[in-house]
């Protein structure tokens, strides 16, 4: 398989399987009433991980689709998962581990509160993402409902030799867009970290994962794709036999 990784995305709002558009909660187009129908689906390929966000859990501060997050647990047995949304204490991070999540994803508690994630590093080595959410180059936090003064690469910093595995960053403004990721402000990321940073937000077709997977050289290990899928603008195949030609 290539090291460069094609993600999928199921994102859950409200026990239901949704995309927002640049992060908002009032533009939400509902796919599946039943997330872990989706993960059967996409179980059907030969995936490397899934990538799943509680966006209740962003907006809360607290895990909130529980129900949801087990059924594409079960799922998706042999596929690593990893999860992001409301995560923001030791408790949390543990809860998830030990119920079969291999990553989990620390956004808003990266900003608000480093030194929990150099301890969840710690305890739990390669497990630990942190995710890198940018407005106009600024963090943003709370289910990216606020905007920091802290710019993406002074966080991205705060991690080098923490044990982080790896970044994700996403252009708010690209998400759910269908225009493409912020390719180039990801791989300029990358160049100045030793983290490996996946590209997140955007991704319409096909050729925009090419694009990403060119990057690899760049420091930009994998890509995450969701409307695009949802919407039948890339199918699934496709995309992983993108990904893995990089």
């Amino acid at each position: 398989m290539s090291d460069f990784e094609l993600i999928p995305a199921i994102d859950v709002l409200g026990g239901r399987c949704v995309r927002l558009s640049q992060g908002r909660y009032d533009a939400a187009t509902v796919y599946d009433d039943d997330p872990g129908a989706v993960a059967r689906r996409f179980r059907a390929h030969a995936l490397q991980r899934l990538h799943v966000v509680d966006l209740d859990g962003a907006k809360a501060g607290k895990p909130c689709n529980r129900d949801a997050v087990r059924a594409i647990l079960s799922e998706m047995k042999g596929v690593p998962i990893e999860l992001g949304g409301g995560i923001r204490t030791q408790e949390s991070v543990a809860e998830w581990l030990e119920l079969g999540i291999d990553r989990v994803i620390l956004g808003t508690a990266a900003l608000r509160d480093p030194e929990l994630v150099k301890e969840a590093a710690r305890r739990y080595p390669g497990r630990i993402v942190v995710g890198v959410d940018a407005k106009e180059g600024q963090v943003a936090a709370e289910g990216w409902l606020e905007t920091s003064d802290v710019d993406v690469v002074t966080l991205a910093r705060r991690f080098e030799d923490a044990g982080v595995v790896a970044l994700i960053h996403t252009d708010i403004a690209r998400d759910g867009m269908g225009t493409g990721p912020n390719l180039e402000a990801t791989a300029a990321l990358a160049e100045q970290v030793s983290i490996p940073v996946v590209a997140s937000g955007g991704v319409g077709s096909v050729e925009h994962i090419r694009a990403a997977a060119a990057l690899a050289p760049r420091g930009v290990a994998g890509v995450i794709v969701g409307r695009a899928l949802y919407d039948g603008s890339v199918d699934l195949a496709d995309a992983l036999e993108a990904a893995a030609c990089s």
